[in-house]
């Protein structure tokens, strides 16, 4: 594994962060976190300001290295989040320039470079549970259709998105993994009803899909009919893989944070609180140089991520919820305050061991691809 950088790498950075300083400056305020249209047109401007810096594509066209050296630097200078263009950017864009065809990725990735639509994911099902595989929403052919009825929930950003990455099940007689197929669907399209949903944190940014004979050209399948799941893989190996770079950033930040408010504060004083701190920056730094294994196993493997983002996934998620429960400690009384630093991240920081597969999935995930351990019966 080699983490040491280029001079191009270098220069890259270089380059980066002095436009941030330039253009952060700049930015009009944020809007609220309920004003999901005012968010969605923040974050498409930023996006459009990404494009024409010539910033924009390294999401799925630049090595992983700049990839993640982006992502650092954002994070670092305090840049705005993707936030609703989460999906386009980090999950569905990289999908269709890994597997889509060359109209496939003429037809959407510009559009999502470019900051004029927002993808939403169409995966997880009200009666799936964690087992993504069992989904039932069901894809019928009909010419040069299909026609779509079923169920979606937690989809991401689906109140203002333009476009949705939805699995369905093409072939119900096929073995679960085998009749799995990969669609692009327009969110404007007749039978598609969205109902957002309000999470702990009070935000809504996930949303419930009902899909009514809805009608998806077949000319919007990513891959072959019944290889979704395959296709499906690549887009969470993205998803678990370099999507999480500029939050082990931010959990690195916030750990600086918590060590100089717990100086300010007396909590300091507390030899477990410290010897807690001092164990999550260790487990930081663990994460961090797992982030840079992964990177570079990635650039061996065509920029697609293998399967040790599943243990980065299983072990960030679960470093993320100990980072926020040792900020309730040095915030005391204060943690039940949400208008407090850190508390609306904390009760976020409950579904990270679910979202994007859960811990037990990816517990499941490394024992059988890692280690070579027996399917479980």
């Amino acid at each position: 594994m080699d983490l040491s950088r280029t001079p191009e790498e270098e220069e890259f950075r270089a380059r980066l962060r002095t436009w941030l300083a330039t253009v952060l400056p700049t930015l009009p305020a944020k809007p609220s976190p309920d004003d999901w249209p005012g968010r969605r047109a923040y974050d498409l401007s930023w996006q459009r300001m990404l494009y024409d810096a010539g910033y924009a594509d390294v999401h799925w066209d630049a090595s992983p290295t700049i990839r993640m050296i982006f992502l650092e630097e954002t994070e670092k200078a305090g840049a705005p989040y993707v936030g609703a263009n989460f999906v386009g950017l980090l999950h569905a864009g990289p999908t269709i320039a890994a597997e889509g065809t060359a109209e496939q990725r003429a037809r959407w990735l510009p559009p999502i470079l470019r900051g004029e639509q927002v993808w939403c994911q169409g995966f997880s099902e009200p009666d799936a549970g964690s087992d993504l595989a069992s989904l039932r929403t069901r894809a019928r052919r009909d010419g040069d259709h299909y026609v779509v009825t079923g169920s979606k929930i937690w989809t991401s950003h689906a109140e203002v998105a333009d476009w949705c990455e939805l699995l369905v099940r093409t072939d119900p007689a096929a073995p679960r993994h085998r009749g799995i197929t990969w669609l692009a669907l327009p969110m404007d399209t007749e039978g598609v009803t969205v109902r957002p949903l309000r999470t702990l944190a009070g935000s809504a940014e996930f949303a419930e899909v009902f899909l009514d004979e809805v009608r998806v050209p077949v000319a919007n399948r990513v891959g072959e009919e019944n290889d979704g799941w395959r296709v499906t893989m690549v887009t969470l190996s993205f998803e678990r893989g370099t999507a999480f770079v500029g939050e082990v950033v931010a959990c690195r930040r916030v750990l600086r944070e918590l060590a100089c408010a717990a100086r300010e504060n007396g909590r300091w004083d507390d030899p477990v609180l410290r010897r807690r701190l001092g164990r999550l920056e260790a487990e930081f730094r663990a994460l961090w140089r797992l982030t840079q294994w992964n990177v570079s196993e990635a650039e061996a493997n065509g920029g697609v991520p293998g399967v040790g983002g599943s243990v980065f996934k299983l072990r960030y998620s679960h470093a993320r919820q100990e980072l926020y429960d040792a900020a309730a400690e040095v915030l005391g009384p204060d943690c039940l305050d949400l208008d407090r630093p850190w508390v609306l991240d904390r009760l976020s920081s409950l579904s990270y061991t679910i979202a994007a597969g859960t811990s037990q999935i990816q517990r499941g995930i490394v024992a059988e691809r890692i280690l070579g351990l027996p399917r479980g019966r």
